[in-house]
């Protein structure tokens, strides 16, 4: 950190403490260093993780230093970059999603995993190595990330609903691919919001046979329309057994408790079951679910800058992107509080230029 490097003031929307609205504000951002890439903020999308961050819900593991700026699925375009930047120019469509650095020489950022860096500075609420305080996110009209952490968005997508792909994309893509969900397998996406709508989108394009567990049968209509080729009502006994121990892969996506052990009996031998959903307290898991299907249980964490950049070439290749409601920057206290309600498909997305 150099107290020398210059500043310029940017807009945001911040929240002063636990329990305040967001508001209208100002922050600094670092004038781009060498390998800086500066980019004007079009469209940022609202992850639940922004909401329990700016309520500091997550204290006891993450706590919250405010003022706090949320937002890490960013679009914009290139306005400026440094000296030494040779992969975006000015004009360039450019992203950033939960990572804006990470020490660059452990094990983990060797072998191009630098999600996985204990060293790693998250996009917001994360010590900030060049000004000090903690880092601030996207609900700001610019940010300044080091071109290590800048990903490219494929012109042809629409620019709002390209962004939840920085978050809820990246983290269902990764562990589809990772565990060779490909045409022929069958796989089940457990809860239909956020990460659940995009998983099957996903794992449709992927070519698999996609089934959706869901305890809202209202959703069934909306879940085939994604792309699931049936609906289970995971409360529903006679209608999960229709399925039973058929499934090579099931997403877990749901942030609740519920039954795992249910879901484990829905796979088939050396299935596996992965979350990327984290409920609060912690889930009892039958041994005997596990051994007598030689089952597997995993959990998984966005995925790297490559494989980000991999996703969202894929998206443009394929015409994916999130189901989206744009938003002004304004109405997002209102948008907290609908996330809370379930009550947006399936992701709100601040217009930006609002700000």
């Amino acid at each position: 950190m150099s107290s020398t490097i210059p500043t310029f003031e940017a807009r945001a929307y911040a929240a002063s403490s636990p329990t305040s609205s967001l508001e209208s504000s100002t922050i600094a951002r670092r004038v781009p260093l060498a390998t800086d890439v500066q980019i004007e903020i079009l469209y940022c999308g609202v992850c639940h993780s922004d909401l329990h961050t700016a309520r500091d819900e997550w204290h006891s593991a993450m706590p919250t230093q405010y003022p706090c700026v949320p937002g890490h699925e960013i679009v914009g375009r290139v306005t400026q970059v440094g000296a030494d930047v040779t992969g975006f120019k000015v004009g360039d469509l450019a992203a950033v999603g939960c990572l804006v650095d990470s020490d660059g020489t452990c094990p983990h950022c060797a072998n191009g995993d630098e999600h996985y860096c204990a060293q790693q500075v998250l996009t917001y609420n994360a010590p900030d190595r060049h000004l000090g305080g903690v880092t601030l996110g996207g609900y700001s009209s610019s940010v300044v990330v080091d071109q290590r952490f800048v990903l490219r968005v494929p012109e042809s997508l629409d620019l709002a609903a390209a962004a939840p792909l920085l978050c809820a994309g990246i983290t269902t893509y990764s562990p589809l691919r990772q565990h060779g969900v490909t045409a022929g397998k069958k796989v089940g996406i457990v809860g239909l919001g956020g990460l659940g709508h995009m998983g099957v989108k996903f794992a449709k394009a992927f070519g698999a046979g996609v089934v959706v567990f869901t305890t809202s049968p209202h959703k069934r209509d909306d879940a085939k329309r994604l792309g699931a080729d049936d609906v289970v009502v995971s409360t529903d006994a006679a209608d999960m057994a229709r399925h039973a121990g058929t499934f090579d892969f099931i997403l877990d996506c749901v942030s609740a408790k519920h039954d795992v052990n249910a879901l484990l009996g829905q796979l088939k031998t050396e299935g596996r079951l992965t979350f990327v959903g984290a409920p609060e307290k912690p889930m009892e898991v039958s041994s005997f679910a596990l051994i007598f299907g030689r089952r597997q249980i995993s959990g998984s964490n966005i995925g790297s800058i490559a494989e980000t950049q991999e996703m969202l070439d894929f998206c443009g290749e394929h015409g994916i992107t999130a189901d989206v409601e744009v938003i002004p920057v304004s109405r997002v206290n209102e948008a907290y509080e609908r996330v809370l309600r379930s009550d947006v498909k399936y992701r709100f997305v601040l217009d930006m230029s609002t700000l």
